[in-house]
């Protein structure tokens, strides 16, 4: 392998567990500082946590929504143009996106000039209902995207989620067969989902399509309507967990070692060892790439 394609083959990533409260414009001060610094750390790609600009819940999401580009993207767009060399690929968590007299959950992506590359609708509405713990209904106020994301970078091709499209693993299935190599989930699981399935599911996807699989979570805030769980976490193809943070507001940071991943695929072949005769998973939707 060239010395090139060494270099290429590993990349850094940088999680910012944002602390999130009521006033946007303190949010965005706080991200920018931390992408900022994440970056300073030699992050090549830098992902945000959902809702990363407002609190989470149905009673918020149109009091904070924005049309793209606006008041939060704009400020992601500066932030993702860092000086110097140290260029950086910025997934801007999620936000509530208001758009013909809809409301969405997105996730924007940014390129090292600041250009919009992505935008990524959550799938999969957070609708659960355990009884005695908790209710949860996006679908009261938002509406689903209806398309796959992906972008490339000069290192990999990476898949999009947010949240609750981590649980559905044929998403992740069709990412991996489209050659993703890292899946990004902005998310916000509870007090009850979280010490439950949080690093449960990012393990599965991991293994199940041996590829990593990064979440990124606002920090926890007991005084909240909704209390995040926090604990930030990357995961590697071997399905170990190689990087988490705690419940507070911190950036984690992760060294993606993409010939590490070939190696776990040569070793335990199961792309080629797929029964195609017998079952397949198939796109019927359109795709943002």
């Amino acid at each position: 392998m060239s010395t090139l394609a060494k270099a290429m083959s590993k990349f850094r990533l940088a999680v910012v567990q944002l602390q999130v409260g009521g006033v946007k414009a303190d949010n965005l001060s706080r991200a920018r500082r931390l992408v900022k610094e994440a970056a300073g750390r030699g992050g090549n790609l830098v992902l945000l946590p959902e809702c990363f600009n407002s609190p989470y819940g149905t009673s918020f999401f149109s009091q904070y929504a924005e049309r793209i580009p606006g008041e939060s993207t704009e400020l992601l767009s500066e932030a993702a143009r860092q000086p110097g060399e140290n260029q950086i690929y910025l997934v801007g968590g999620s936000i509530p996106e208001a758009d013909g007299g809809k409301l969405y959950n997105s996730c924007i992506v940014f390129g090292p000039d600041g250009k919009i590359i992505l935008k990524h609708r959550k799938i999969h509405l957070f609708d659960i209902d355990v009884p005695g713990k908790i209710r949860f209904q996006e679908s009261e106020t938002l509406s689903p995207g209806d398309a796959l994301s992906m972008f490339e970078t000069p290192f990999c091709k990476v898949g999009v989620g947010i949240c609750y499209d981590i649980r559905f693993a044929e998403l992740a299935q069709l990412y991996g067969r489209r050659g993703c190599q890292l899946l990004v989930y902005p998310g916000a699981f509870n007090m009850t989902t979280g010490p439950a399935h949080w690093e449960l599911l990012q393990r599965a996807r991991a293994v199940d399509n041996q590829l990593y699989v990064a979440t990124a979570s606002p920090a926890r805030d007991e005084s909240s309507s909704y209390v995040a769980w926090g604990h930030s976490t990357v995961v590697n193809p071997w399905g170990e967990v190689i990087s988490k943070a705690g419940a507070e507001e911190e950036v984690i940071y992760a060294d993606i070692d993409l010939q590490y991943l070939a190696d776990v695929r040569q070793q335990i072949p199961i792309t080629s060892q797929r029964r195609h005769d017998l079952y397949d998973v198939t796109s019927v939707q359109r795709e943002n790439s």
